[in-house]
């Protein structure tokens, strides 16, 4: 269809007619010229003799001559000893010297059409014409040629004389036909065309050629119409290529073509699936659209759908893979059961999601009737939800374990890999996340067998899918052998997709992606985890001796076992393999040889933190991926058992660190007396470049100089954890006796915090508070006490907490204590009063406003004079 005109007219030749004539493609020439545009291909012609490609134009004998090889063209420039000929058949412009000509040089004009041989100069090699011959063009009288009304003549229904019309009051009409490539157009007079016919340009006629013997000029004689023209059609917009398209016509299920210039509007908004309307000639035997319009959307309707749903048998499903020999452009089945059973055909476009059908799915569907053939085919295609049950298809159950751009992956019950899918696959249009229970169809990949993805996603409800049967019988045991490694954790960004749920994949999980950057995207996603190696747990079952093993990742922020202590815990039995496994761990008697150190979280940064030991003089520092459990519920203050160990440096740090229910809490030991001290140094974490982990406050008293007694606190010491003791502030606490060391520590310390409000902004504000090296103290509206709006002034309390991560404090649990003084309108000053009353219009030397752009509304008038209104959704002024 895009080669429809490969073949078109391009060269003229005016003199076999002595009447002015025109081509089409001179007129197509002289226009791109103007344009200074290319030309396009169908005002192109090619042709070629394929000897003269082999031999650049040159004859196959040695003095360049050959009976058998003559050529034709056209005198395209004629001096007195020379000339230039245009050849008919192949794009080539050949010298001639006038020698070569066999007649009377004196009839031999520019546009005359000639036969010749090509040989080549002997001084320059270039290929020449030789043993030309003039051409004279001989048509039959009696013969009929087929041609199309270019300008229609009026009819003439007075002068039926026979004489050709002379007067230059009378019209005449022209024809156009077509005869080797080139179009020729002859004109013609009402007498001319055959019965009382009025022709119309564009209509199809067939007529014969006739010379006047005054004139000499050529006419068309006794025009016949064969075809009317055809009226406006109508259709859609279904291909655009660089400078053409095609149409699917409305009346017949066909295509046709067209090019741009021929369209009547800004190209710019044509698109694919535009209705529009069009005139439909013919140019070089080939249809082609005409005066292209746009139409309203919707106007152009190819089919019928029927209300009534259908249900039906999937027969033939549609190839994945498109085949060269494919052709059909419906090459699905479905078989529906009428009185008579019927297959109907579908395509790609008919179903109505992406979810792939397979034979013997049941459907239901509508049923589409072309207008144009008549022609029946299935569409909105659907799959019944008791198809697998009818169909008996294998489904298996997995969770969706994770989800990308376009694609995810499913942990899968009876297999070991991740199955992966796309998002094309999911039944119902649901919205699918992480650690959604699914069941799904294996299938495998088309352009890789040996991979397969899973298909027709189907979303489960909750506790369906179970990849362990766990025992109710509880076990007693001792740990011979401690589990090595640890959950890995990583950076702070990745913590919040764990605790959405996102299950860390493998790399197992991307092996069934079958695109590049699918698996570009899933070498990114894949997490780095931490070699890790099990423990073995030894007990008795009717008096056997049985082992079983068990995995850090189990314990769910139970303490780390060591070697030797007597737990509690269940047995696992995996699914797929049978492998058993102890899970629900639970500790009930320490060896005596085990050394657990305690202690109590003090600070969380991005990876790591600090714990405070049992003396609370000092911090120790752990890695998250030393901590047993999910990180994201540890927080400052918990209590904690670790192991010490020493590092590069000698450097201490905290390994297998767990949460500990058992370490003693200092507040069984606190002293009921309420003391007033100031904070003499804070805790490093608010302070790093102190040396000194611990905090000092010294107690005060009302109306007394006189320094009083000095007692640490540590992170245990606040009441609340957060909170971030500043030097210099005022605090309230009581005493308590470190059960180790005997010491007394503070405890239950808090402090009141006043100052006034400075500013208030959007969602934030700051407080005129000294904290650090600021003076103004930030704080969130969303920290504001009651839902109180605060003003600038207002006088507040609230409690300072330390960003770990920034090391930045802000402040929270903000109250309003009292409200500030409204802000009063200062009065202008007077020295800008003076200034204007002592400004007047008649001033020379006052300020002058120049306007410099009057300003326009939107209409481009000047000045605002449409009124503006509150515009409605989906209301069009």
């Amino acid at each position: 269809m895009e080669n429809l005109y490969a073949a078109s007219s391009e060269h003229h030749n005016p003199s076999t007619s002595s009447t002015p004539c025109h081509s089409l493609s001179t007129r197509s020439a002289s226009i791109s010229a103007k344009k200074q545009k290319r030309i396009p291909l169908y005002q192109r012609s090619m042709s070629f003799d394929p000897n003269l490609l082999h031999n650049n134009g040159h004859s196959g004998f040695a003095n360049g001559t050959s009976g058998a090889l003559r050529e034709t063209g056209v005198i395209e420039k004629l001096l007195a000893s020379y000339g230039f000929i245009q050849c008919t058949e192949r794009q080539a412009r050949l010298f001639f010297h006038c020698s070569q000509y066999s007649g009377n040089l004196q009839d031999l004009k520019v546009g005359d059409d000639v036969e010749f041989e090509v040989s080549s100069d002997r001084r320059t090699g270039k290929p020449i014409a030789v043993k030309l011959l003039k051409v004279k063009p001989e048509i039959l009288p009696e013969e009929r040629i087929t041609g199309q009304v270019v300008c229609a003549a009026p009819l003439n229904l007075e002068n039926k004389s026979g004489l050709k019309p002379s007067s230059p009051g009378q019209t005449s009409g022209s024809v156009c036909y077509e005869r080797n490539g080139e179009v020729f157009y002859l004109t013609y007079t009402p007498e001319d065309v055959d019965g009382n016919v009025q022709l119309e340009t564009g209509d199809k006629v067939s007529f014969s050629m006739e010379t006047n013997k005054h004139t000499g000029a050529v006419n068309a004689h006794n025009i016949v119409l064969v075809k009317k023209k055809q009226g406006r059609c109508q259709g859609v917009v279904c291909a655009m290529k660089e400078a053409f398209g095609f149409i699917e016509r409305g009346d017949l299920v066909k295509e046709i073509f067209f090019h741009y210039s021929e369209f009547k509007g800004n190209l710019d908004t044509l698109q694919p699936g535009d209705d529009v309307e069009f005139t439909i000639k013919e140019r070089n035997g080939k249809e082609v659209a005409t005066e292209v319009k746009l139409l309203a959307q919707g106007t152009v309707i190819f089919e019928d759908v029927s209300i009534e749903q259908f249900d039906g048998t999937v027969t033939k499903i549609i190839p994945k893979v498109s085949s060269k020999t494919q052709t059909d452009p419906l090459p699905g089945r479905i078989k529906v059961n009428f009185a008579i059973s019927k297959e109907l055909p579908f395509g790609d476009k008919d179903t109505r999601s992406k979810v792939t059908l397979l034979e013997g799915d049941h459907v239901r569907f509508n049923i589409s009737t072309d207008r144009r053939d008549k022609l029946e085919r299935a569409t909105n295609i659907e799959i019944l939800t008791d198809s697998f049950e009818l169909t008996e298809e294998s489904r298996e159950l997995g969770v969706i374990a994770a989800m990308r751009d376009g694609f995810g992956f499913i942990k899968c019950v009876d297999r070991d890999a991740r199955m992966f899918f796309h998002f094309s696959e999911i039944m119902d249009s649901l919205q699918l996340h992480i650690s959604d229970e699914v069941e799904f169809t294996v299938v495998p990949d088309v352009l890789s067998a040996q991979r397969n993805h899973a298909i027709r996603i189907k979303k489960l409800p909750k506790g369906t899918v179970s990849f362990h049967t766990q025992s109710e019988q509880r076990y007693f045991g001792v740990v011979e052998k401690e589990a090595a490694g640890s959950i890995s954790k990583s950076t702070s960004p990745a913590k919040s997709k764990e605790k959405n749920g996102e299950l860390p994949p493998s790399a197992e999980d991307f092996s069934n992606s079958n695109t590049e950057s699918t698996l570009q995207d899933a070498n990114q996603f894949l997490h780095k985890t931490k070699d890790s190696e099990e423990g073995v747990i030894a007990y008795d079952e009717a008096g056997i001796k049985m082992t079983v093993p068990y995995h850090i990742k189990e314990l769910e922020g139970c303490p780390i076992p060591q070697l030797g202590d007597k737990i509690e815990f269940s047995i696992c039995e995996v699914k797929r393999t049978g492998l058993q496994s102890a899970v629900s761990i639970k500790i009930l008697n320490r060896s005596p040889n085990t050394k657990r150190l305690v202690g109590y979280v003090a600070a969380l940064k991005d990876n790591f933190g600090f714990i405070e030991t049992s003396q609370h003089d000092q911090e120790i520092f752990f890695h998250y991926s030393e901590f047993s459990g999910d990180v994201d519920e540890l927080e400052v203050g918990d209590a904690v058992e670790y192991n010490s160990s020493k590092g590069k440096g000698n450097k201490v740090s905290a390994e297998k660190v767990a949460k500990s229910t058992t370490v003693n809490d200092p507040s069984d030991e606190v002293y009921p007396t309420v003391y007033t001290g100031k904070v003499l140094r804070p805790l490093r974490s608010v302070d790093p470049q102190q040396a000194e982990y611990q905090g000092l406050v010294e107690v005060t008293e009302e109306g007394s100089d006189e320094k009083g007694e000095v007692y640490p606190f540590g992170i245990i010491s606040l009441a609340n954890k957060t909170d971030c003791l500043q030097k210099g502030e005022t605090i309230k606490f009581q005493l308590c006796t470190v059960t180790q060391t005997g010491q007394k520590l503070a405890y239950n310390a808090t402090t009141l915090r006043r100052g006034t409000v400075d500013c208030v902004k959007d969602q934030f504000g700051f407080i005129n508070y000294e904290v650090g090296d600021g003076k103004k103290l930030f704080f969130r509206v969303n920290e504001v006490l009651d839902g109180v709006e605060l003003q600038p002034g207002d006088e507040v309390e609230f409690s300072v907490i330390l960003n770990q991560r920034t090391g930045k404090c802000s402040a929270c649990n903000v109250f309003r204590v009292s409200e500030g003084q409204k802000l009063v309108a200062a009065p202008r000053p007077d020295r800008l009063v003076h200034r204007l009353k002592s400004i007047t219009l008649d001033d020379a030397s006052a300020p002058k406003l120049v306007v410099v752009r009057q300003p326009k509304g939107p209409d481009n008038t000047k000045g605002f004079t449409v009124e503006r209104k509150i515009r409605q959704a989906g209301v069009i002024d």
